[in-house]
């Protein structure tokens, strides 16, 4: 299933793509959110006929795949190419970052440079969202604790996360850096997650191609392992790091984002994302 929220920010409703078709789920669940995302609550929603579903009109505003995402948690360098072309060691473990709820935005929304960003940066990553709770859970059956998978833009200001004292937080938690969606592809549709294709243009020049096989660490070891430090809860959403491409990793010199900027994004059967930006007066 694809499973979407649609409608003005904060009035979200629960739809579910039918082919092209966006349908109304709210007959059925009032929205997509951590408490109805648990396996036998998707069974009822997957025996639903779609046709008999009312087709939503128009062509309203998609909001984030997940409403009230509880953590938001990041990792960091988690491709080799990615990791090669910064210059930067591979890791021994998976690096955690969180990026502020607040960040969170649709997948067409546009993304807002704060006051003072020069160094604003793209990253299409593979999101990760959890459908019960986890805890202490072994790679083998993590991916079990997985509702599904979406597109994630995970927006950095790079000189906020370098060179400000601090944690990287500081630059991935800027207002409308963590584009979600479009939908919420239920992990049955999906597959596996590390064989999916994945790129990100920026004024339809191709930035950025990869594959989540290059990954460090795989969702399943990436599970693993915060469930070990953490408890996972329904609704929270890992975002799994980038391949190469960024704008930090260009050389001789990088071109960062400016005003007027269109990034577009895709993941192979999760969806497409595309932000124009802007900048805070």
């Amino acid at each position: 299933m694809k499973l979407v929220r649609y409608g003005d920010m904060g009035a979200e409703k629960a739809g579910l793509m039918d082919g092209d078709t966006l349908r109304d789920l709210t007959a059925h669940v009032a929205d997509i959110t951590g408490d109805m995302l648990d396996d036998a609550t998707l069974d009822k929603l997957r025996a639903i006929d779609p046709s008999t579903l009312p087709a939503v009109s128009g062509s309203p505003r998609i909001g984030t795949c997940v409403g009230n995402i509880g953590k938001f948690l990041c990792i960091g360098l988690n491709y080799s190419d990615h990791a090669a072309e910064t210059g930067a060691a591979i890791p021994e473990h998976p690096i955690l970052f969180f990026k502020a709820n607040s960040a969170i935005v649709g997948p067409n929304d546009d993304v807002v440079m704060p006051r003072g960003s020069t160094h604003t940066d793209w990253e299409v990553e593979l999101g990760v969202v959890i459908g019960k709770t986890a805890k202490y859970v072994s790679k083998e059956n993590a991916l079990d604790y997985v509702a599904g998978y979406c597109v994630i833009n995970d927006v950095s200001e790079r000189h906020f996360q370098t060179q400000l004292t601090g944690q990287w937080t500081k630059g991935k938690s800027c207002d409308t850096f963590g584009p979600t969606g479009p939908w919420l592809v239920t992990r049955d549709e999906v597959g596996d997650p590390q064989n999916l294709a994945m790129s990100l243009d920026v004024n339809g020049t191709r930035m950025q191609t990869g594959n989540t096989s290059t990954m460090i660490f795989t969702v399943a070891e990436i599970v693993e392992h915060l469930s070990g430090l953490m408890t996972l809860h329904p609704g929270d959403v890992i975002t799994t790091g980038t391949p190469p491409g960024v704008a930090m990793g260009m050389k001789p010199e990088p071109i960062y984002l400016k005003v007027g900027d269109v990034m577009d994004l895709t993941i192979q059967g999760l969806g497409n994302q595309r932000q124009e930006v802007g900048q805070d007066a």
